[in-house]
């Protein structure tokens, strides 16, 4: 009946000052540690987005795109119809500045770090799944193997990446929840959107001082 925290891509390039900046997205950090000193979890898992120069979600590698919004890509790795990405700025490079933690946000030897997106033909949100469901990180396994049955998500951004993972996690019979102190999101739209989804799927919304 182990507890896990995931803390989902708290890196530059997300945070003011990065290339694709989540509004306030800085204001997680302490939450984020305290919850960590406060609450005793028996796992403690932080995700990168970790991309190659040349990743097919990135506008500038994809001709005829504009930035925030769909583009149908194809490569061999998709099915024959392709599927429509959305196009982003260039942003959590492998080994670039804005890919790196932010440094204030508490990092122990004893975190499971799981890279993510890796591929540059197909995009990865969650950081269970990529996006079409056709290769997944080591995450569920290793959680499993730590005898974990509920997760509490948070970190960057609420509609992106902690949507997906929150939904990757029910999927994979995690019970679920998302911590919303300690999590910020792109867009107003998106983020109700995701909470509907949520709350068909049964995923909680807590915050951080209810989490004992």
């Amino acid at each position: 009946m182990g507890r896990a925290l995931i803390i989902v891509d708290v890196q530059h390039d997300f945070l003011p000052g990065g290339s694709l900046a989540v509004e306030d997205g800085n204001r997680i950090i302490p939450v984020i540690n305290d919850l960590r000193t406060r609450v005793r979890f028996d796992c403690v898992v932080v995700s990168k987005d970790w991309h190659p120069a040349d990743h097919c979600s990135f506008h500038e590698n994809n001709p005829g795109s504009s930035l925030f919004q769909p583009f149908r890509i194809f490569n061999d790795k998709l099915p024959k119809e392709g599927l429509d990405q959305m196009m982003w700025p260039t942003h959590c490079v492998q080994g670039s500045y804005g890919a790196e933690l932010h440094p204030d946000l508490v990092i122990e030897d004893s975190d499971l770090i799981i890279c993510k997106g890796l591929d540059k033909d197909i995009d990865s949100y969650s950081a269970f799944w990529d996006v079409g469901k056709l290769t997944q990180t080591s995450l569920a396994k290793d959680l499993r193997s730590r005898g974990i049955t509920e997760v509490f998500c948070c970190g960057l951004a609420e509609d992106y990446c902690v949507n997906f993972t929150a939904l990757d996690a029910q999927e994979e019979g995690f019970k679920t929840a998302v911590i919303q102190d300690a999590t910020r999101g792109v867009a107003k739209d998106s983020v109700a959107a995701a909470h509907e989804q949520w709350a068909e799927r049964g995923i909680d919304i807590v915050m951080s001082a209810d989490i004992l």
